[in-house]
């Protein structure tokens, strides 16, 4: 093996998923590993896999087959490609991905990514002894993973990174995965948050997006010995000196209570926008859910927030198709997003997911039906975000510049309602914030001019 290695990684999914893809590539820079960009000759390929977005087993099988190809070349010059698949997908198919696809190397889940060297290790060890390396790690191990992760690296933060403090969920949605993918709710102490928050300053960080898939129900350790909230702890971020922007995702509405609201109300840091997914408006959708709320809790709860901060956003998730919904439930969904109004929104049709109660639910509705009923529902909430968007048309607003556009000179950052903002504006600017006119808006971004650099703001 060369001393330095090609390593090529997917990240399918969530914002977790891209968190722990980050880790990975930290974890194996230190054994030679580089990033590339393309699969075609690399030494190691990580598909980091996500379970909640409908055929993602197929996705998957379909990704490993365009693979193989590059696999198989590399052998036919002597040299070896570990192909590894990580993340929810590996968690619940475990053994069946290796039965079905020989050629995968490697099947490990969410917990495990911190014993990647020992696992790579292990694989040229049985390749060396057998001819043919075979891990799996699916197990829910004792010890934190979070404990044993190195600390993030400079590369590709661009002034904003995510911050995992918490994973795993107790809520058990009859839906959803995630308990049995991700395993019970466990959150991170609070010194091991400050220090990596901390961290992230010094690489030139500026806004930190706190991560967990259920993150309002944050219990972390802080250093007096007592669990904190997630709005204690939202607190205490707002304290590190250049942290100027602070969101958080993933929340529940069972989860929000009054320091959460004070922090909305009193930390000018944290972005008035906030994702909190309902998936239906129909109470009898929700009990079946098992989601433990009401349409009516969720209002208000958002009257609440704009209550005490008037410009907040909304953002939320949406399920249609649900097993036994009828016309008037899907009717009730609409009536809440009419009576809300979202910034923006992502809607799927619901699909079965083997192990979970909804998928012995009898009544499952009509394809035809749910394609009828999404495509209803994502023009509403397209006429909502566009409405918006164009709200935002001749105010200034601060952009956090993160990429380069398509056109020279062009940079895009993400406004504080994370839309995609383009403009004109040196390179040397990259995540930096600025202070932008906003001249222009379509569905899904913003364009506007810088405002001369002596008024650049950067807060």
């Amino acid at each position: 093996m060369s001393a330095t290695k090609k390593l090529f990684v997917k990240t399918y999914g969530c914002q977790m998923n891209m968190y722990d893809s980050d880790r990975m590539i930290d974890l194996l820079k230190p054994l030679g590993y580089k990033l590339s960009d393309v699969p075609d000759d690399a030494d190691m390929i990580i598909l980091n896999t996500c379970h909640i977005r409908e055929k993602a087993e197929h996705k998957l099988y379909s990704d490993i087959g365009r693979l193989e190809p590059y696999k198989d070349a590399k052998a036919a010059k002597g040299e070896y490609m570990i192909l590894a698949i990580a993340g929810c997908v590996a968690q619940a198919e475990g053994e069946e991905i290796t039965r079905r696809k020989p050629c995968v190397d490697m099947v490990f889940g969410p917990q495990s990514y911190h014993k990647l060297p020992e696992m790579i290790a292990q694989a040229y060890r049985s390749l060396a002894a057998n001819g043919k390396p075979a891990v799996l790690d699916v197990d829910f191990p004792v010890e934190s993973k979070f404990d044993l992760l190195p600390m993030p690296s400079p590369d590709n933060h661009k002034g904003a990174a995510f911050l995992s403090i918490q994973e795993g969920c107790d809520k058990f949605c009859t839906f959803c995965v995630v308990p049995y993918t991700r395993g019970t709710e466990y959150s991170r102490p609070i010194d091991a948050i400050i220090k990596e928050a901390k961290h992230l300053v010094t690489l030139g960080v500026k806004e930190i997006t706190l991560l967990g898939q259920n993150v309002t129900a944050f219990h972390g350790i802080g250093p007096d010995g007592k669990e904190w909230s997630m709005g204690r702890l939202l607190f205490a971020i707002a304290e590190i000196d250049g942290i100027e922007r602070i969101r958080y995702t993933t929340s529940h509405p069972k989860d929000m209570h009054d320091e959460l609201y004070a922090a909305h109300r009193d930390i000018p840091h944290l972005m008035p926008y906030f994702h909190l997914p309902i998936q239906a408006g129909s109470d009898a959708i929700l009990k079946a859910m098992n989601r433990k709320h009401t349409a009516d809790d969720y209002r208000r709860i958002v009257d609440k927030l704009r209550d005490i901060q008037p410009n907040i956003g909304m953002s939320s998730d949406f399920i249609v198709g649900f097993p036994g919904e009828t016309d008037q439930d899907f009717e009730d969904t609409l009536q809440l997003v009419r009576d809300i109004g979202y910034v923006q929104a992502y809607s799927f049709k619901y699909s079965i997911r083997p192990g979970t109660p909804a998928a012995l639910i009898e009544y499952q509705v009509n394809e035809d039906i749910k394609d009828s009923r999404l495509q209803i529902l994502q023009e509403l909430l397209r006429e909502q975000q566009l409405a918006f968007n164009i709200s935002r048309v001749g105010k200034p607003m601060t952009v956090l510049l993160e990429k380069e556009g398509r056109h020279p000179g062009q940079l895009i950052g993400r406004s504080p309602y994370l839309q995609s903002v383009h403009l004109d504006a040196p390179h040397r600017l990259l995540g930096q914030i600025v202070t932008v006119d906003i001249e222009g808006a379509t569905q899904f971004s913003l364009a506007g001019k810088m405002v001369t650099q002596e008024h650049i703001h950067h807060t």
